[in-house]
């Protein structure tokens, strides 16, 4: 299993890659490769930071795990390939880009054009088993994606971290609200967008830090 990961992350986490709990997940991720059906494809699995190198990164998108379904997953949270029908959670997502900005929802729900960006789609968890959710959290993965959240709130300024539900919301905590922009609401998924994810306004609010701040804004 061949895993690349992007030069200027790669320079910035090596700490991490020596550490004792990389190598235990390493293994374990081996392992799972080798008997199970694992989604994403392996030379997907840090897709992320390959499509949005350190410098490049002006948005941070938190998700939890990879979609478990066949085609689906492709190392970016909450895209999907092309081709692959919109899981709901995106579906609202586009929905509320069109309710803020007027964007009318794309054919694809490859969100690769916005990782091109500067928008770091990261999931906390970057691997999982078929059909089965959640089947490698608390393997190690949450400890190496918080090291890269770690290393942009700290190293970076006036980044725009985007926090959909508690579980995101809580991995974002520590982040400086004096030095970023933090903006949290509720999940996209079905069961809670109506509690606060419609009308949130993320992706304008986004743009006019960025404006403001001289980056240049996303084409959502």
């Amino acid at each position: 299993m061949q895993v690349q990961i992007e030069e200027s992350w790669k320079n910035r986490l090596a700490p991490e890659f020596e550490k004792d709990y990389f190598r235990v997940l390493t293994d374990f991720v081996r392992s799972e490769y080798t008997h199970y059906t694992i989604y994403p494809p392996g030379k997907l699995i840090f897709n992320a930071f390959n499509l949005c190198p350190f410098d490049k990164v002006k948005v941070v998108i938190i998700g939890q795990d990879p979609y478990h379904g066949p085609g689906q997953a492709h190392g970016l949270c909450f895209s999907v390939n092309d081709g692959i029908q919109f899981p709901p959670s995106l579906m609202n997502i586009f929905k509320e880009i069109k309710a803020d900005i007027g964007h009318d929802a794309p054919t694809s729900g490859n969100l690769t054009r916005w990782a091109e960006q500067g928008v770091l789609l990261l999931n906390a968890t970057l691997t999982v088993r078929a059909h089965q959710a959640g089947s490698h959290q608390k393997k190690g993965w949450e400890e190496f994606t918080d090291a890269a959240i770690k290393l942009l709130a700290e190293e970076k300024e006036h980044l725009v971290f985007i926090l959909w539900g508690a579980y995101a919301q809580k991995k974002g905590a520590f982040i400086d609200r004096n030095k970023h922009l933090v903006l949290a609401s509720a999940h996209p998924s079905p069961l809670s967008a109506y509690n606060g994810f419609f009308g949130n306004k993320h992706f304008s609010k986004t743009n006019a830090y960025l404006k403001a701040n001289g980056k240049e804004e996303i084409n959502w």
